[in-house]
Protein backbone atom coordinates (compact mmCIF):
# COMPACT_ATOMS: atom_id res chain seq x y z
CA UNK A 1 0.00 0.00 0.00
CA UNK A 2 2.73 2.59 0.61
CA UNK A 3 4.05 1.73 -2.65
CA UNK A 4 1.04 2.68 -4.31
CA UNK A 5 0.71 5.95 -2.34
CA UNK A 6 4.10 6.89 -3.03
CA UNK A 7 3.66 6.61 -6.85
CA UNK A 8 0.89 8.56 -6.91
CA UNK A 9 2.74 11.28 -5.10
CA UNK A 10 5.66 11.18 -7.39
CA UNK A 11 3.21 11.17 -10.14
CA UNK A 12 1.33 14.31 -8.91
CA UNK A 13 4.67 16.04 -8.14
CA UNK A 14 6.15 15.21 -11.51
CA UNK A 15 2.97 16.43 -13.18
CA UNK A 16 3.17 19.75 -11.17
CA UNK A 17 6.77 19.99 -11.76
CA UNK A 18 6.09 19.53 -16.04
CA UNK A 19 3.34 21.98 -15.46
CA UNK A 20 5.85 24.43 -13.62
CA UNK A 21 8.09 23.99 -16.83
CA UNK A 22 5.85 24.84 -19.64
CA UNK A 23 4.13 28.03 -17.56
CA UNK A 24 7.62 29.15 -17.21
CA UNK A 25 8.93 28.22 -20.98
CA UNK A 26 6.24 30.42 -22.10
CA UNK A 27 8.45 33.82 -22.53
CA UNK A 28 9.84 31.67 -25.76
CA UNK A 29 6.33 31.38 -27.34
CA UNK A 30 5.36 35.11 -26.30
CA UNK A 31 8.30 36.84 -27.86
CA UNK A 32 8.28 34.77 -31.40
CA UNK A 33 4.04 35.23 -31.20
CA UNK A 34 4.79 38.92 -30.61
CA UNK A 35 7.64 39.09 -33.00
CA UNK A 36 5.18 37.17 -35.36
CA UNK A 37 2.23 39.57 -34.93
CA UNK A 38 4.29 42.24 -35.44
CA UNK A 39 4.98 41.56 -38.65
CA UNK A 40 1.81 41.32 -39.53
CA UNK A 41 1.08 44.62 -38.75
CA UNK A 42 3.91 45.79 -40.56
CA UNK A 43 2.14 43.90 -43.57
CA UNK A 44 -1.18 44.77 -43.12
CA UNK A 45 -0.03 48.69 -43.10
CA UNK A 46 1.99 48.37 -46.31
CA UNK A 47 -1.06 46.58 -47.89
CA UNK A 48 -2.83 49.85 -47.36
CA UNK A 49 -4.59 48.74 -44.48
CA UNK A 50 -4.30 52.43 -42.64
CA UNK A 51 -5.78 53.93 -45.67
CA UNK A 52 -9.09 51.42 -45.83
CA UNK A 53 -9.53 49.62 -42.66
CA UNK A 54 -7.96 52.77 -40.12
CA UNK A 55 -10.08 51.35 -36.77
CA UNK A 56 -8.46 47.46 -37.48
CA UNK A 57 -4.91 49.33 -37.94
CA UNK A 58 -5.18 51.48 -34.67
CA UNK A 59 -6.61 48.04 -32.75
CA UNK A 60 -3.86 46.09 -34.18
CA UNK A 61 -1.05 48.70 -33.50
CA UNK A 62 -2.42 49.35 -29.72
CA UNK A 63 -2.73 45.96 -29.00
CA UNK A 64 1.08 44.90 -30.14
CA UNK A 65 1.66 47.70 -28.40
CA UNK A 66 0.49 46.47 -25.31
CA UNK A 67 1.78 43.13 -25.82
CA UNK A 68 5.25 44.52 -25.97
CA UNK A 69 4.36 46.15 -22.59
CA UNK A 70 3.20 43.55 -21.57
CA UNK A 71 6.62 41.13 -22.42
CA UNK A 72 8.63 43.91 -20.97
CA UNK A 73 6.81 43.13 -17.84
CA UNK A 74 6.76 39.52 -18.22
CA UNK A 75 3.48 38.55 -18.28
CA UNK A 76 3.55 36.18 -21.23
CA UNK A 77 -0.17 34.80 -21.06
CA UNK A 78 -1.20 38.37 -21.90
CA UNK A 79 1.73 39.08 -24.34
CA UNK A 80 0.44 35.90 -26.24
CA UNK A 81 -3.20 36.99 -26.18
CA UNK A 82 -2.63 40.42 -27.14
CA UNK A 83 -0.24 39.40 -29.76
CA UNK A 84 -3.16 36.75 -31.64
CA UNK A 85 -5.53 39.87 -31.15
CA UNK A 86 -3.55 42.07 -32.69
CA UNK A 87 -2.31 39.89 -35.65
CA UNK A 88 -5.79 38.50 -36.02
CA UNK A 89 -6.56 42.47 -36.51
CA UNK A 90 -3.39 43.10 -39.27
CA UNK A 91 -5.05 40.72 -40.88
CA UNK A 92 -8.73 42.02 -41.14
CA UNK A 93 -7.47 45.16 -41.95
CA UNK A 94 -5.34 43.73 -45.06
CA UNK A 95 -8.36 42.07 -46.12
CA UNK A 96 -10.32 44.86 -46.36
CA UNK A 97 -7.29 46.71 -47.97
CA UNK A 98 -6.92 44.25 -50.56
CA UNK A 99 -10.78 44.41 -51.18
CA UNK A 100 -10.99 47.72 -51.62
CA UNK A 101 -8.19 48.26 -54.02
CA UNK A 102 -9.66 45.49 -56.29
CA UNK A 103 -13.28 46.95 -56.03
CA UNK A 104 -11.15 50.02 -56.97
CA UNK A 105 -9.27 47.99 -59.73
CA UNK A 106 -12.51 46.54 -60.88
CA UNK A 107 -14.14 50.00 -60.92
CA UNK A 108 -11.44 51.62 -63.25
CA UNK A 109 -11.96 48.67 -65.44
CA UNK A 110 -15.13 48.75 -66.12
CA UNK A 111 -14.73 52.79 -66.75
CA UNK A 112 -12.33 51.75 -69.48
CA UNK A 113 -14.75 49.34 -71.19
CA UNK A 114 -17.19 51.81 -71.31
CA UNK A 115 -15.23 54.35 -72.77
CA UNK A 116 -14.12 51.94 -75.44
CA UNK A 117 -17.73 50.48 -76.31
CA UNK A 118 -18.81 54.44 -76.83
CA UNK A 119 -16.16 54.56 -79.07
CA UNK A 120 -16.85 51.03 -81.13
CA UNK A 121 -20.36 52.86 -81.18
CA UNK A 122 -19.32 56.13 -82.24
CA UNK A 123 -17.13 54.07 -84.90
CA UNK A 124 -19.44 52.22 -86.20
CA UNK A 125 -21.83 54.69 -86.46
CA UNK A 126 -19.34 56.56 -88.65
CA UNK A 127 -18.84 53.98 -91.01
CA UNK A 128 -22.83 53.56 -91.77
Amino acid sequence: MKNKSTLALTAIFGGMALLAAGCSSMKTPATSKVAVSAAAVDNATSAGGAEFAPLEMGMARDKIDRANKAMAAKDYKLANTLANEAEADAKLAQGKADSAKAKLAATALQDDLNVLREELKRSSEATQ
